[in-house]
């Protein structure tokens, strides 16, 4: 007797996700890749799939789970190590197990923040547009050194463990904030002085109601003039409005972000032939001090393939009943 395959239904599915989950996928599992976003009008077309696969700006409220859970979807596999976008308790109301990869590549991101950090603090991306110009002019391209910079870390878990360690290499002076961590790799500290004491601040937490908003107008009073701000993790980390009037002061001397609050309606897509409606993204972009990547961080070749192999094990382990390591509700 034949047996039905295993089908998926991929929300949000880029060229590279297809890519690299079809060349995987086992025998008995079909998948099928919808490059809309999951959500309130798209959950429909997860009617007759087993499983939905979801990423990091996939809407699954209370709403949407409902829905899930009518069509007989009993499996949500993130493909992504945040689940805040979930709402958890409705997902336990209906019975739905919720799976993530909780952690693929940390130096991925890690280094990614480091990038950021180069290419505002020594320029490079404006001396490339120059020279491509055929200008070789160095005014305006005075940088700084990492030596000696205090660094203060928000949130010491994985990846902000693998940016201590990169930082440590810099011989920086790093400190870190995290109630639920300890390490010998950097110096504890309360929030307020590490706020106080940096010269750059990274954000490497999760997005929580403590952490909703953790760079606001009173965090940033705090700070040194000039202070650079770097978050690689989620975009409600930061008041968006209060860093802008930041950087209108020049309290923020520099500002990089690989995620922004709003980005479901602009990352992951070619916008290039776009009004873009949003005019605090707009706003940001105007500050020759403001560095963005479009979530990108995660994006290697190591990270990808941890991505898909965890994903599909936290599947292989729904379908076969055995025990859930990655499972969040």
């Amino acid at each position: 007797m034949t047996t039905a395959p295993f089908r998926i239904a991929f929300f949000s599915a880029q060229k590279y996700d297809i890519s690299a989950f079809d060349s995987q996928l086992p025998n008995d599992v079909t998948a099928e890749y919808f490059t809309q976003p999951l959500n309130e009008i798209s959950v429909k077309l997860a009617e007759g799939f087993d499983a939905v696969c979801c990423f990091v700006n996939d809407t699954l409220n209370e709403t949407v789970i409902n829905a899930l859970n009518e069509i007989g979807i009993k499996l949500v596999a993130l493909r992504c190590a945040g689940f805040n976008n979930v709402d958890i308790p409705a997902a336990n109301h209906c019975k739905m197990v919720v799976v993530r990869v909780p952690a693929y590549s940390p130096e991925a991101v890690a280094e990614h923040c480091l990038a950021l950090i180069l290419t505002l603090s020594r320029k490079t991306h404006k001396a490339y547009n120059r020279v491509k110009e055929n200008n070789f002019d160095l005014n305006g391209l005075l940088g700084f050194n990492l030596h000696n910079k205090t660094v203060g870390v928000i949130g010491l878990g994985k990846i902000g463990s693998a940016f201590v360690k990169i930082l440590n290499g810099f011989d920086a002076n790093v400190i870190y904030f995290d109630p639920f961590a300890e390490s010998d790799i950097a110096t504890p500290v309360s929030l307020e002085t590490l706020y106080q004491q940096s010269d750059i601040i990274a954000l490497h937490c999760p997005l929580t109601n403590d952490t909703l908003h953790i760079i606001n107008e009173q965090a940033l009073e705090q700070m040194k003039p000039g202070v650079m701000l770097v978050n690689t993790s989620r975009g409600a980390l930061i008041d968006t409005a209060a860093c802008i009037r930041a950087l209108k002061s020049r309290k923020l001397g520099y500002l990089a972000l690989d995620v922004y609050e709003q980005e479901s309606e602009l990352f992951f897509k070619d916008m290039s032939c776009e009004i873009i409606d949003d005019d605090v993204f707009q706003r940001l972009l105007t500050f020759p001090n403001v560095l963005i990547t479009g979530h990108q961080g995660f994006f290697t070749q190591e990270a990808m393939s941890e991505i898909v192999a965890t994903t599909l094990e936290n599947i292989s382990a729904f379908r076969l009943q055995q025990p859930l390591e990655n499972q969040v509700s």
